[in-house]
Formats: structure tokens, C-alpha cells, sequence
């Protein structure tokens, strides 16, 4: 548990599990790993998860993914169940994995999927980096040191029978050159950053540690805001 985390609580809820795993680790036992979480949790059997990992370099394809975004298969390429198009994930990137129970937390997709960007937006902001939404694209967005409007981060979600897979992905220091073998997210018009393509002096530990502050506003926002939404909205 990260400090900070061990005495919150969202109503009655207990506090997610926070893990943070060392090294590499592989794609498909992530996944294998969620889906056992998500089961588990849907059965009351487990508590929820918040994972913090890195993966080897790999693309995934969305349930979106249009073939013709696929430019190189220079990495693995895994299918997944989570929505968009295809990302990248490889060393120097934070993925991070949000396994959480709707049915206690409010039942509305879209809110929750508005939740995890303000909680990246806000963690990035404590390390310097003025990050936004953008309407009508998705992810995390910010200016480069081009001026030009550049994505640092994405989100991609699945929710099966309320419970939550997948979440976001943060550049901190990947090697960018790896995103030209697609299309990231499926959209060509802007480019992509990470923190030390800003010039920001943070590390991955940082960026945890700054997530990990801003995880009781995230979700008691969860717990308050996502009350009114459209139920069944987005799940599978």
C-alpha cells in the first residue's frame, strides 16, 4: 500500500490494493492477471486493484483498431478487450491498471473515464507539466517545446459486468521513435511527448508518488460525481 493510501476510505469502501511491480512484464501476463482480478472482484472475492507496471515494447490493438493504422510490426502485437485504437507500451512509459467495483463506486462509464484523465492531469501537474483533455481526441494532451499541442498520455478502458480493466498509459521517458510503428490511438495530426521530451527532470518513482497523492480525490470523485450517469452506459 502506498502512504497515504492504507486509511482511505470512500463510504464504506476499503481502499484499493496500490502495487507498483519492478522491471518488465510481459503483455500477456498482465492480462492474464486482470482477468483473473476482474473476475475475482465481480465474485466479491478480491479487493480492488491499482497496478503500476512497465511492459516490454509491444502494440495493442483496441477494440477500434483499424489494420491500416499498423505500420510496422517491429513489436509484438496483442489484442485486447480495452476500447480505442492501437497504442505502444514499452520501457519508460507508467501504465497503470485501474480494477475498481462501479457498483459500489457509481455505475457511469464516461465518468469514470473522466475521472482517471483528471487524476493523471492532476498528477502530472504536480511535476510541472500543464496537461489538458481535448475534445474530441483522446488522452492526455499538453504542449510541446515546439508549441505544438502533443499527447503524453492515453486511456484505454474496459468495464465487464461493472468491473474496470485496463486504464492509462504516461510517457516519462520512452524511446518516442518506437510510436512510428503506428498510428497512435489513430490519430496522425499531432505528435507525441513524454516528460523528458519537456525537458522535466521526473522520474517514474515521481510520477507514482504524485499519482499516489492524488488517488483519494480520485475516488471520492468516483464515489460522489459518478451517481447520475447513465447505467449499463459503455459495459460489457
Amino acid at each position: 500500500m502506498a502512504p497515504g493510501l492504507s486509511d482511505i476510505r470512500t463510504g464504506a469502501i476499503a481502499a484499493p490494493e496500490w502495487r507498483v511491480s519492478s522491471g518488465l512484464t510481459p503483455y500477456p501476463e498482465a492480462l492474464a492477471a486482470m482477468e483473473a482480478r476482474n473476475s475475482a472482484i465481480e465474485r466479491r472475492e478480491a479487493g480492488e486493484l491499482l497496478w503500476l507496471l512497465e511492459h516490454p515494447p509491444l502494440y495493442t490493438a483496441g477494440t477500434s483498431a483499424d489494420p491500416a493504422e499498423l505500420l510496422s510490426r517491429q513489436f509484438p502485437v496483442f489484442d485486447t478487450g480495452r476500447g480505442g485504437r492501437y497504442t505502444y507500451h514499452g520501457p519508460g512509459q507508467r501504465v497503470g491498471y485501474v480494477l475498481l467495483d462501479l457498483r459500489q463506486r457509481g455505475k457511469d462509464v464516461r465518468c469514470f473515464v473522466h475521472a482517471v484523465e483528471g487524476w493523471v492531469i492532476a498528477a502530472l501537474s504536480d511535476l510541472g507539466v500543464s496537461a489538458r483533455r481535448a475534445e474530441g481526441r483522446v488522452g492526455i494532451w499538453t504542449d510541446n517545446r515546439l508549441g505544438q499541442e502533443a499527447k503524453i498520455g492515453a486511456i484505454g478502458v474496459r468495464v465487464r459486468r461493472w468491473v474496470t480493466m485496463h486504464g492509462f498509459a504516461v510517457n516519462v521517458d520512452p524511446d518516442l521513435s518506437h510510436f512510428g510503428g503506428i498510428v497512435p490511438c489513430g490519430i496522425a495530426e499531432y505528435p507525441v511527448t513524454s516528460l523528458a521530451d519537456l525537458g522535466v527532470d521526473a522520474s517514474m518513482a515521481d510520477l507514482d508518488a504524485a499519482l499516489a497523492r492524488h488517488t483519494e480525490a480520485f475516488l471520492a470523485g468516483l464515489g460522489g460525481a459518478c451517481q447520475s450517469g447513465a447505467e449499463g452506459k459503455g459495459r460489457e
